[in-house]
């Protein structure tokens, strides 16, 4: 659970990047509470569409999460596809982007606020992350947060990147 006083005082951190303006760059230089100062902002709870580029966001600052973030996104995971019409999505793994690992997709509460997201559930559809729930948030155009959870704790952060005509 997010904790108030954690987001008042991380939410100054954050507070000049306005919602347009987001990038994954941005992202990548915010430490974990001001990542959840943003979730906490936001709220969403219409799933993308498409292929989302994604991006390991350590929570450590750009000095170490830059270069995590890219050799996650060239040796292990790429980001999702997500298919809005059968409500799932696939990940994209390996350098090759082969797309595995199953979730289904749609509104729901998030166990962080209990305030609107998109729930990313691989209990009934992964025999590999079967205990895995991500949930994700639009926080500016195309660009969405999203926290990976185990078993109801939160272990990592990540974004998605979708092009704008995608994403509506």
């Amino acid at each position: 659970m997010i904790r108030q006083e954690d987001l008042t005082r991380e939410a100054a951190m954050s507070q000049d990047l306005r919602a347009g303006e987001l990038a994954e760059r941005d992202l990548l230089g915010m430490r974990r509470r001001a990542l959840a100062a943003l979730w906490a902002r936001n709220a969403t709870a219409t799933p993308p569409d498409g292929r989302g580029a994604g991006t390991v966001l350590a929570g450590t600052g750009p000095r170490t999460a830059g270069p995590l973030a890219r050799v996650v996104r060239r040796l292990a995971w790429q980001g999702k596809v997500f298919d809005r019409r059968r409500g799932d999505l696939r990940n994209m793994l390996t350098p090759f982007g082969v797309l595995a690992v199953r979730a289904r997709v749609g509104p729901g509460r998030s166990v962080l606020d209990g305030r609107d997201c998109v729930v990313l559930d691989y209990s009934g559809t992964s025999k590999v992350a079967w205990w895995v729930r991500d949930e994700i948030r639009e926080v500016a155009p195309g660009l969405w947060l999203g926290v990976a959870l185990v078993r109801g704790h939160p272990v990592a952060w990540f974004a998605l990147r979708f092009p704008a005509a995608l994403v509506r």
